[in-house]
């Protein structure tokens, strides 16, 4: 039994924020149910994706611009713990299945609108993606710059993720407890950017306190927190922010005579040099095994194919991230 069992959530999204923040619920234990159109074109590709996200709950179909249709959902929604819907702010109201109106047929419900700059405002009605979303909270700026000086294009979806989906996640369950004590219900207005400007709270922190545009261990002013090239092609990450762990690195790498100039701006450049230097000596997994146990918090950088094996152990079952499905439209999955 999940520790969300016996609430049901609605999901009017297909993808972004609040597909994540459903199927974390799912995860958890809750019924969710997607809401989605009867028009198979509008149906996710590919389907991978689609079962990735849509993983342990239901589906069901809706033409919410036909009066009938939108009736039963309502019904639906009558009984429904949590509705979650992302699109442009302004479209539920007018489909007739926004939150006054699926209040009027349950007061209790917890009403989460997910979107990119919040519900109302100057940019309510931009379009916006997950770069969109780093870029505007100075998210970009303050990881370390490409070759040519620009801001790097991250490969995961930050803003969605983590920004968005987990914070309506947060929204929601917050919304439940409170529920569970007066039986209120409550529309939550989340937007990513808020989510993101949260992510960046060390370094917004420092900048209202100071003044000063941050440029510090996380933006990649030190070499301890950087990637290198291991002889193979491949890379490590290091990530030796604490003295201890940077002492313990410089002396397993022969470099000890840095260890006393971990922040010391005068010669960043040549530890990194020397350091480059070093990890070319050998290949990637060498260093891995070498290093990555001893207190040197250094890791492997992994190609998304490598990613399966190192965590999914099978001492520790309970820890294994992967799970093999049930065979669906596109085959057995993972």
């Amino acid at each position: 039994m999940g520790m969300l069992d016996g609430i049901t959530v609605l999901d009017l999204s297909s993808v972004g924020p609040a597909s994540r923040a459903s199927r974390w619920l799912a995860d958890y234990g809750a019924s969710v149910v997607k809401v989605g159109p009867k028009d198979p074109a509008l149906q996710i590709e590919p389907p991978f994706h689609a079962y990735s996200a849509h993983r342990g709950m239901t589906r069901a179909e809706f033409d919410l611009k036909d009066a009938s249709d939108r009736e039963a959902f309502l019904d639906l929604a009558a009984s429904a713990d949590v509705l979650i819907e992302s699109f442009r702010p302004g479209v539920v109201a007018k489909l007739g299945i926004g939150y006054e109106a699926v209040k009027a047929r349950n007061p209790g419900i917890v009403y989460c609108s997910t979107s990119g700059y919040g519900q109302a405002g100057p940019r309510a009605q931009w379009a916006g993606h997950d770069l969109n979303y780093l870029a505007v909270t100075g998210f970009l700026a303050t990881t370390q710059p490409r070759g040519d000086g620009g801001p790097p294009i991250p490969g995961a979806t930050v803003a969605d993720s983590a920004g968005g989906g987990m914070h309506a996640v947060i929204a929601v369950l917050a919304a439940l407890v409170r529920r569970s004590k007066t039986g209120d219900g409550a529309y939550l207005d989340v937007s990513v950017v808020d989510g993101v400007l949260a992510l960046m709270a060390l370094h917004i922190d420092e900048h209202l306190a100071t003044g000063v545009t941050p440029d510090n261990v996380l933006t990649g002013r030190y070499a301890c927190y950087d990637t290198y090239e291991a002889s193979d092609g491949r890379w490590v990450a290091v990530a030796a922010i604490e003295p201890r762990f940077w002492a313990n690195l410089c002396r397993l790498l022969g470099l000890e005579r840095w260890s006393a100039h971990q922040t010391d701006d005068a010669v960043q450049d040549a530890i990194r040099t020397d350091l480059r230097a070093v990890f070319a000596t050998q290949p990637r997994d060498e260093w891995t095994a070498a290093l990555a146990a001893e207190d040197t918090c250094v890791t492997p950088v992994l190609e998304v194919g490598e990613v399966e094996a190192p965590l999914n152990d099978a001492t520790h079952p309970e820890h294994g991230r992967f799970r093999q499905m049930a065979p669906t439209l596109a085959g057995t999955v993972r």
